[in-house]
């Protein structure tokens, strides 16, 4: 895999770069997002949703555990998920994640309480530096190195 980093000034800069990744984002793909709380992992994914054509602000999945989108309200069938209140990974099977990649996309926070994850995903890591501003690192598989937005 081959790692990049992208620099994100702000919660703007967050959301864009949610933007610039929706707009390569295809069916089968799955974007992993990590990082403590409030590093912007939700802002991001609203980003996706923004860019797929969600008129609306996106509520967090925390409590649902999983919100799905489907067109006409947004142009690719996306699943968003929050797994910071799942119990087991053995409990991520009653979600049926895999459905979600036949037709659209998964957006998972906190993807590290799978202990697994596909091998096409796109792992994100955002991360809070003292000393300056959030960045975006990002491990791409084979099927996102040429589509990568950043350079």
């Amino acid at each position: 895999m081959i790692e990049k980093t992208h620099l994100l000034a702000d919660a703007q800069a967050t959301h864009d770069a949610g933007r610039a990744l929706a707009s390569v984002l295809r069916p089968g793909d799955v974007l992993a997002l990590s990082g403590d709380l409030g590093a912007g992992k939700t802002s991001l994914a609203r980003g996706v949703l923004a860019e797929l054509g969600l008129d609306e602000d996106a509520p967090s999945p925390s409590f649902a555990l999983v919100i799905p989108y489907a067109p006409p309200q947004v142009r690719l069938p996306i699943w968003h998920v929050d797994l910071y209140r799942l119990d087991s990974a053995e409990d991520a099977e009653e979600l049926g994640l895999d459905d979600a990649l036949y037709d659209g996309a998964l957006i998972i926070e906190w993807p590290e309480r799978l202990g697994w994850l596909w091998p096409q995903t796109l792992r994100l890591h955002i991360s809070l530096p003292a000393d300056g501003p959030r960045r975006l690192t990002a491990s791409l598989s084979p099927s996102w190195e040429e589509r990568w937005p950043f350079r």
